[in-house]
This record gives C-alpha cells, structure tokens and sequence, in this order.
C-alpha cells in the first residue's frame, strides 16, 4: 500500500511489518508491545525522564486501582471520565464495599495523597511525575498507539504557592516540550483549546497537535492550568509564612505512546519506518558485503569497524546472517534504522566505507579513517533534515482561509472573534474540530470567518484523528 494513495491502510500495515506491536491480544484495543517497538518506546521514555529529572521534577509511582469516593470528589472530573471508565466491583467472588477503577488519568489517584504530602510553602512547589498505564474504554475505531484502550502514559503533577508560580511551571513544559519534539523531530503547534473542549476540571488547557499526512491533526499531548479546582476538593493546603492556610494551584502535562505512531506517520515512507537518530535503538547498521575469496577479511574489518562504532558510544548492529545483501537493506529500511554502512573487498582495497542514509536514500563514501566522525556528524544531519523537512510539509498542510466554503482536507486558519456561538458554528458548519487558538502571537490581523467582526485571534480547525 502506498503511502500518498491510503494513508490510514498505509499505517497499519507499516506498523505491522514493522513488528511494533502485536494486536492479536484478545482484548481490544489492547496489544502487546513487541521488542522492537518497546525499544522505541523506552527510548522516548528515557528523553522524557531526562528532561523532568533536570527540571527537578521527582518520579514517583502510584496504584492503579482508584477508588470510586475519591474519584466521586472532583464532579467536573467523573463527568468528563464517567464514560470511559473500567470498573472493579468484586474482589474474588465478594463483591466490593466501594468499587474501584482503573486509572484513567492520575489526578483523583495523586490529590488525596498531596494533601498529606503538603502542609507548608516549604513544601512547594511539589513537582512529580510518572510513567505508567492508564485505561479508557475508547468507543471509536482502535488504531495502533494512536486509539487504543490501554495506554502507554506519561503524566507531570505540580502543585505551586499561588497562579503566577503555576504559569511559570507551564512556560518550563512548554520549553520542555520543544527540546523533546526536536529529538523526535516532530513539529507541533501549542493552541489553547476552547472551553467547551478542555480537560475535565482544567481552568484551560493547551494542546500539543502536529498534523499528520492525510491532512488530520494528532494530538500528541496536553497541559492543563488547574488553578484550585482540584485543591479544593481534595484540601490540598499549606501554611504560608504568614500562619494563614492557601490552597495549592495546581497543573499537569500529559503525553502517551501516540509519540511512537507520530512518528511512524509522519516520518514513514512506503519502504517502512524512519526513526529519528535519538529514538532509533539501533543508529547504525554494518552490512559486509561478502564475495567468492573475500569473506574471511571483509568479516573481519566488518567486525572491526563494528567495534569502533560501538566504542564510541554509538548505538550500533553487525549483521552478519548468512543472507544477500539486499535482503538485509530491506529488512533494516523497513525498520527505520537511520544510517546503513556498507562494506565490501572494493571497499577495503579503496580505504572507504558507503554510508547509505534511510531518510533520503543518499549514498556517499567516506574514508575508512574517518567514519567514526562522520557517523555522529551524518546522524546529526539526518536528525535535523527529517525535522525540516517534517516542518514544511506540515506548513504546506496548513492553509489560511476567509471563509468557511470549500475547505480543503488541510490544517485551517481563520480569523475568529472567541465567541462560543461563532466557535459552535464554525464547527457545526464544517462537521471540523477547532483544535485552538495559538498560544504564541501569530500576529493575526483580520475578521472572524463566521460574524465578520474584527479580531486579533486565529484559531486551527481540522479533523482529528
């Protein structure tokens, strides 16, 4: 299937022959993470666990199981999540005092625990994280990383002394957020959604959206301004120097396994997968290139060239299955390893190696003395073209428009006065989502697309996967 004729076909059967995941599980929209894809996984995990531990943020690990007059506590919340929920109601045969659910979000799991955990401004701001399961009973079509019902989660949990030292933490995830998406060299906008479409129990909340090939956007994750919504009811106080008893604000910052379909959507061709140099668990492949009389030497240098690149810290793989050359190039292009070296008896006679990149296909060759330098230089290169080139293709993708006939299957922009009835209009007229205002200033200067009035403020409207 190609890429450009089916994109949704085109995916899952990329994700399949890539061996990322396996969803024969006999639970839907449960599967199985496979060795390969788990790796990828574990890489974005590692990057996520980095970023938060320099910014001083604590891992902590709760329970799994909510109960249901904790999460009964926050209204907004369970109205927002009532739906999706997986119950326990008996433990054995007995059936349960209080019935207990599978975490769907960690905010009802966390709060009455942070009440215990701060009493004075000495304890703020509280900044913790953790990456665990989280379950949603998805109603939709299921599809591989992107809708499913067991979700791989990251989710950030602050608490801060007032609202200014909340907004601060938000700025920090949006910085946070930048330096991941570049290791991911994934693209995204951050657009503050509307207050009909914000989180259950969020003041505001702020998308992190990319727009995938078909034209549809993909929410990659979300941060949420909770002000004392969620303090409140969960009397999560401290003392201030004062002696006088404040309630914490509070935020999140969420992102899931949709990081991995992202970027086998955006990033894939119809050879297979194309995986960032950061995310790639493997970097580079060696591939001898064995002939009649030259097995014996080519193996050999094969090995040594092996041995350097992995000395220097490089994720690195030899292979040497006895099978054609051109068998293990579609093998390792299917599986989106960034940089193929290739090596053969010509070769070693002329001192060089071919170097062979998965995200263009350019083939060059290096000196042998220099490969090494060259790897890093050439990994670096790959990281920083595929995110260009992600960038403008979602740029073509997104289209200004003045009025709301005719759409195209694109990312829109359009002028729009923030009001709720233009905002219901927009979306009843187009049968589109407004994904959300841009929370940087894009210097919009124009009318609102529905009442013609003048506006300042732009809002993205799409189809969402």
């Amino acid at each position: 299937m190609k890429k450009a004729e089916d994109f949704s076909e085109w995916y899952n059967e990329m994700v399949e022959r890539a061996n990322l995941t396996d969803k024969r599980y006999p639970i839907k929209g449960m599967n199985v993470w496979t060795p390969y894809g788990w790796k990828i996984m574990r890489a974005i995990d590692t990057h996520i666990r980095e970023e938060f531990d320099a910014t001083n943020h604590d891992e902590v690990c709760f329970p799994l199981l909510i109960p249901e007059d904790q999460f009964a506590k926050e209204k907004e919340h369970i109205k927002g999540f009532d739906a999706e929920v997986f119950w326990v109601t008996h433990a054995g045969l007995n059936p349960l005092d209080v019935k207990l659910l599978l975490r769907p979000t960690s905010e009802t799991a966390m709060y009455p625990m942070f009440s215990l955990w701060v009493r004075s401004h000495a304890d703020l701001p509280l900044k913790t994280y953790q990456i665990v399961n989280t379950f949603r009973y998805e109603t939709k079509q299921t599809r591989a990383f992107i809708r499913v019902r067991e979700i791989h989660f990251f989710e950030s949990h602050t608490c801060h002394a007032d609202f200014d030292d909340a907004e601060r933490q938000i700025r920090e995830d949006y910085e946070i957020v930048e330096r991941l998406a570049r290791k991911w060299c994934i693209p995204h906008k951050l657009l503050k959604r509307t207050d009909w479409d914000k989180f259950p129990g969020a003041d505001y909340t702020v998308g992190i959206d990319t727009v995938l090939p078909n034209g549809r956007t993909l929410q990659l994750g979300s941060i949420h301004q909770y002000k004392e919504n969620f303090s409140r009811p969960y009397d999560i106080k401290y003392e201030d120097d004062k002696g006088e008893h404040k309630y914490v604000h509070q935020t999140t910052f969420g992102m899931s396994e949709r990081l991995v379909g992202a970027i086998v959507a955006i990033h894939g061709d119809d050879k297979g997968i194309v995986l960032p140099p950061d995310v790639a668990t493997i970097q580079i492949v060696v591939v001898p290139v064995l002939a009649k009389g030259a097995a014996e030497a080519v193996t050999a240098e094969a090995k040594n060239l092996y041995n350097e690149l992995k000395g220097s810290g490089l994720r690195v793989h030899l292979d040497d299955r006895d099978v054609r050359p051109g068998v293990k190039y579609y093998d390792w292009e299917l599986k989106g390893v960034p940089l193929r070296l290739e090596l053969g008896p010509k070769d070693i006679e002329k001192g060089v190696v071919t170097f062979a990149r998965r995200d263009n296909g350019e083939k060059t060759l290096i000196e042998r003395e220099r490969v090494t330098d060259e790897a890093r230089e050439t990994l670096a290169r790959i990281a920083a073209d595929m995110l260009e080139r992600a960038q403008k293709t979602m740029d073509a993708d997104t289209v200004a428009v003045d009025s709301l006939e005719n759409l195209p299957e694109k990312f829109i922009r359009a002028g729009w006065c923030g009001g709720e009835d233009c905002g219901h209009s927009i979306e009843n007229r187009t049968d589109r989502n407004m994904i959300g205002t841009p929370v940087d200033d894009e210097g919009f200067d124009g009318a609102c697309v529905v009442c013609g009035k003048p506006t300042r403020t732009s809002v993205y409207i799409a189809r969402a996967m």
